[in-house]
Order: C-alpha cells, then structure tokens, then sequence
C-alpha cells in the first residue's frame, strides 16, 4: 500500500496547465474542436498582467458540449451543482471538478456578449484560432484579436469592478500599441458583440469613423446591470410572463438543494444543514439590500 506521505499534490498553476492538455488530448481523441480561451494563454500573449489562473476555460462547439463533457466525467470528473433558474442565470458553460484536481475545467459553449447563433459564433472564432505548445500539448488558442475580443466582453460584464476596469485598460494599451482595433471591430461585428463591446470599443476607433451601434439584448443589459444574484432575481421577475412569476417567486424563497451546493459541493443537506444556509442566505441578501437597490434604479433608468 502506498504511503500517504508519498503522494503529490498539484499547485493550482501546475493543475491549471496540466488541465489544458488534457481537454486538448480529450478533445483530439473525440475528433473535437476547441480552444482555450483566457488564463495563462493570454498572459503568454501579453494581453494580462503575469497572474495564476484558478481553472481552465475551452470553447467547444454547442454541439459537442455534452460529448466531451462525458469524456471527462469518465475520467473521474463531474459537474458542478447549478441553479436551474435559465430565466434569471443563463447558462454558457458546464463546469467539472475532479476531487484530486486543484483546478475546475470550465467548458463553454457559448460566450455572454455575442448576439449571433452560438454555433455560427463558434465558426468564426475557430477561423481565428492559432496553435501554441502548453504543458508539452500542441493546443488551440485565439488569435490576439480575438482574445482581446472575448477578454473585453468578460470584463464589461462588471465594468464597476476594480479589477475589471484594469484589465479593460490594459487590453485598451495592447489595442492601441498594436494598432489592432479594426480587427477586433470586425470580429465584433461578425459575432454580434457590437452591443456589448460599444464602452469598449468606442474610444479606441477613429474618430471619424460613423458607426450605428445595435441596442444591447435584454441578456447582456441584465448581466451588466445585475451585479447581485439578489438584483438578477428580481429583475428576471419583474420582465417573466404572468403565468411564470409565482413558481420563480417560490423557488426564489425556496431553492432546490442544489442552490446551496453552488456556493460549497460539500454543503450539509441535513434538515438542520438546510435550515443554517436558508438563514445565511437571508443574511446575505439583506446585507445587499444597498447593492440591490443601486441596481434596480439603474435598471428603471
């Protein structure tokens, strides 16, 4: 029998590598196509100040999505809980954990922020991937265009968040020294992110370039808007049909267990477990009740 003692325990930054290949060796196997998006690839690319990532995030085509998930569940990992509430957080990627992993695998299917079909999003992004070794894979990554793209519609998402205004000046450096805002308008256009990446974008484009600007889907408004689960709810209340507002509302007060399991896999589902987290999440609204309020008069503004 092996000793304990004997057994190594990956650092996050050593899981968070290793992880990229093996999804790249997964997705090979199975004949799929991703690419890795964020994390220690836009460092490499210069696109984020020198940081460790904390888990792996892939692209995949909407339609692989459930095959390659599955491949990794065969290798011992398995989904993170979710709430099912669509209405109030839709869904763009599966996350999987392995308890002998330091690191999640996010696996995207679908990029908050761009309007187009996520499958015809998917195609021309892939169009405008190039290929770098990681931890001794061979894998796919954006082109810095994109990566910008897809780092800047995952910063405005919480523009009002410190670190999300630093990267977004940072990224607009890299636009400016590399002369690289027309490429990221195109892809912009291409995928239907004009919307969401106008704060962005705007100021980097010549001035004497006339764009019309599309409205921002009711998506993307509420993802901005709604920096607090507790705001999002009530959002998604205040525009569901008629018909749908009492069972949200209930489960809303009541969420199934697997609310509780999002925030700790490891929750205590007693009675009494459920009881002590019901009452944490009361506290934690009310302590948001400030929060909550700045975002709803933004959103009636």
């Amino acid at each position: 029998m092996d000793n304990p003692e004997d057994i190594v325990q990956l650092s996050v930054s050593e899981g968070v590598l290793l992880g990229h290949a093996l999804v790249a060796r997964v997705a090979n196997e199975l004949g799929i196509r991703a690419f890795f998006i964020k994390g220690p690839v836009s460092v490499l690319q210069g696109l984020r100040p020198a940081k460790t990532s904390g888990d792996v995030d892939v692209l995949v085509p909407p339609q692989d999505l459930e095959t390659i998930v599955e491949a990794l569940q065969e290798r011992g990992w398995r989904k993170r809980p979710v709430d099912h509430d669509s209405k109030t957080f839709p869904r763009h990627s599966i996350t999987v954990g392995h308890p002998e992993w330091p690191c999640c695998i996010d696996v995207h299917y679908r990029f908050p922020g761009m309007e187009a079909a996520a499958a015809e999003c998917f195609e021309v992004m892939w169009d405008n991937t190039e290929r770098v070794v990681l931890a001794g894979q061979d894998i796919r990554v954006p082109s810095k265009p994109l990566a910008i793209l897809l780092l800047a519609l995952h910063a405005l998402r919480s523009p009002a968040l410190p670190a999300c205004r630093d990267e977004l000046d940072f990224l607009s450096g890299a636009v400016s020294q590399q002369s690289l805002a027309l490429p990221v308008l195109d892809l912009s256009t291409t995928t239907g992110s004009l919307a969401a990446t106008r704060p962005f974008l705007e100021k980097l484009l010549p001035e004497n370039m006339a764009l019309l600007w599309p409205e921002p889907s009711t998506e993307w408004r509420n993802r901005v808007l709604a920096q607090e689960p507790g705001s999002a709810r009530i959002i998604a209340l205040a525009q569901a049909r008629w018909q749908d507002k009492p069972m949200m509302l209930w489960r809303a007060v009541f969420p199934r267990g697997e609310v509780f399991l999002t925030r700790n896999i490891y929750a205590d589902m007693s009675v009494k477990g459920r009881l002590v987290q019901h009452v944490a999440r009361w506290a934690r609204f009310l302590r948001s009740v400030p929060r909550i309020t700045r975002d709803l008069n933004r959103y009636r503004a």
